[in-house]
């Protein structure tokens, strides 16, 4: 049970986070580059990767970059999450992460050897290798970007924009890690495993896919558990209510940090997906059964707000009619 929970001061302390409000840059910079009429392009913006077409399989493009404060805490601890955030993009599509290219520009080769060190140490430990890219040796700052290719079969991806409503909202996340010494907002659950543990649980989205057993999902990024959720009802345009007292966590007290902080936190591994009522237990179970803890959480509405609920109070977190996190926009209109 969460002691001393309330869920004003948790949806005030979600919105206000700077990992949900980064993202409200999105939408205005989609409506800079969109193309449309691409025949081969299935999904692109609002998902975790875009989906290109090639015969009955899909290719899944994604490119993610670490925050220059993470850099400087932690060039290590960057190296490896820019692996890992792009790793996690192609497992919450469903798909076969196949190999990476980089940006990386440095201040200094002390730096640089331990971005790089921390990018092949997860890199090995996913088996996904990095093939090339791009260097800046003489920046005035330092910072790391990824892309990362992937595939899936065509009739098997895993969209963010498919939650329907009546659909059970489950989240999925390991719990056996620590708050990162270097970031307080980021749990590691992922350096201090093996690489068949790791592989294991990224190979469960890609059961989830083929089996069909999701409607939704996305890889549980920097928003954390609940923005994340709010990114995955933005594009779907759908609403969902969720029980605080039902998202997977540790012993907090243990770690130190309160069940807001808990919220905000960016897991090592972890998804937030929706699935049919019917299969809600089959999809804990293989999540249990890779070292996660999984749990239905809530379920999606037609409502278009996201609220969540302790101990019979109620308050709504983002009304995504009136404002998405990601404001990513159709025309003039949200989407």
């Amino acid at each position: 049970m969460v002691d001393n929970c309330s869920p004003d001061s948790v949806a005030r302390s979600v919105r206000e986070y700077e990992g949900v409000t980064r993202k409200r840059g999105i939408g205005e910079l989609i409506e800079c580059l969109r193309i449309n009429d691409q025949p081969n392009v299935v999904a692109s913006f609002g998902e975790d990767a875009a989906v290109i077409r090639q015969d009955d399989n899909a290719l899944l493009l994604a490119a993610d970059g670490i925050w220059s404060k993470l850099m400087e805490a932690d060039p290590f601890w960057a190296g490896y999450c820019a692996v890992l955030v792009n790793v996690h993009d192609i497992a919450a599509m469903g798909g076969t992460p196949l190999a990476m290219v980089d940006v990386l520009s440095f201040t200094s080769s002390t730096l640089r050897n331990e971005v790089t060190r921390g990018m092949q140490a997860a890199s090995k430990q996913f088996c996904v290798p990095i093939v090339g890219g791009h260097l800046h040796p003489d920046t005035p700052y330092s910072v790391i970007d990824v892309a990362i290719l992937g595939t899936v079969k065509m009739d098997d991806v895993i969209y963010s924009s498919t939650a329907e409503a009546g659909d059970r909202v489950v989240a999925a996340v390991d719990l056996d890690g620590r708050v990162h010494p270097s970031c307080i907002l980021n749990w590691d659950s992922v350096t201090m495993k093996s690489a068949e543990t790791v592989r294991k649980q990224i190979g469960v989205m890609q059961e989830l896919a083929r089996r069909h057993l999701v409607t939704a999902g996305k890889d549980i990024s920097n928003p954390g558990v609940i923005g994340t959720l709010g990114m995955l009802l933005e594009v779907s345009k759908k609403g969902a209510a969720i029980d605080l007292d039902k998202i997977p966590r540790p012993d907090l007290g243990a770690h130190s940090i309160t069940f807001e902080h808990w919220v905000r936190m960016y897991p090592g591994m972890g998804f937030i997906l929706t699935c049919r009522d019917e299969n809600t237990a089959e999809v804990c179970r293989l999540f249990e059964e890779a070292g996660m803890t999984a749990r239905a959480i809530g379920e999606v509405n037609d409502s278009s707000s996201l609220s969540v609920s302790y101990r019979g109070v109620t308050t709504s977190v983002f009304d995504l009619r009136q404002e998405g996190i990601m404001r990513i926009i159709d025309g003039a209109k949200i989407v």
